[in-house]
């Protein structure tokens, strides 16, 4: 009976080391993953021209959450957006299922030697991080997005994402800009916008997911009014296998 009784305190013995040490080394990969979180939000967007424009009034879609907040907006209001020129005017614009930026200008001059294959291009960007996870599976929701954001569809995901960690996920939808301004018949504008949400964190190794939103429109001569467009969305890029954060 001895015998039994002392194996059995080994056993008991060997299973509380087992399960201490579980919990011993979960919770010292749960504070590595939260001490070393990060999660950022970085946007740019592109005006580029090969001839000059005159009297320009732009209103570009700023991503934001839908009850119009975001990052973007908040560095917008604060001036704190880099690569806006001289001369140029932004305001916030809330029209309610989106938030633009109003961008106004008497001129965009092109330098000498602009071109069609060496057009002036004016880069506006910004970064700043979250104070919460970002959701990078599906942020289309509740997320932060170009919006508005209409009839949605399911794409093939382009090339540039072959080979990369995760099972993207591609959509299209259609969204508006709008831009009113005078110029040559011949004359190209292209207007870029970008955003990428992305989660970073380090256990072991370095690791991370994000989702990436843009919009692209290109337009020809001279714009008085609206252009309907599509804007892409990949999501689920990255490693989903994180421990979950701790209330």
């Amino acid at each position: 009976m001895d015998k039994i009784i002392k194996i059995v305190l080994g056993l008991f013995i060997v299973i509380l080391v087992v399960f201490a040490g579980g919990l011993s080394y979960s919770f010292f990969v749960g504070k590595m993953y939260e001490s070393s979180l990060k999660s950022t939000y970085t946007y740019h967007a592109t005006i580029s021209t090969d001839t000059t424009l005159s009297n320009v009034t732009l209103f570009i879609p700023v991503p934001a959450d839908p009850n119009g907040n975001s990052p973007v907006i908040a560095q917008y209001s604060d001036k704190s957006v880099t690569g806006i020129p001289a001369g140029w005017k932004t305001t916030l614009f809330d029209a309610g299922k989106a938030t633009y930026v109003k961008i106004t200008t008497p001129s965009v001059t092109v330098p000498e030697g602009t071109d069609s294959r060496n057009p002036y291009v004016v880069n506006i960007s910004m970064s700043g991080q979250s104070a919460d996870l970002i959701d990078t599976r599906v942020p289309l929701e509740k997320g932060i997005v170009f919006r508005p954001v209409q009839e949605i569809k399911e794409v093939s995901c382009p090339q540039d994402l072959n080979g990369v960690p995760g099972t993207p996920r591609c959509s299209e939808y259609l969204t508006s800009v709008y831009a009113d301004y005078t110029t040559a018949p011949g004359a190209s504008v292209v207007i870029r916008s970008s955003l990428t949400g992305t989660n970073n964190w380090k256990v072991f190794n370095p690791e991370y997911n994000e989702y990436q939103n843009s919009l692209y429109v290109l337009m020809f001569g001279e714009n008085h009014g609206w252009t309907t467009t599509r804007a892409a969305l990949a999501t689920g890029i990255g490693y989903y296998d994180a421990p979950v954060v701790s209330s």
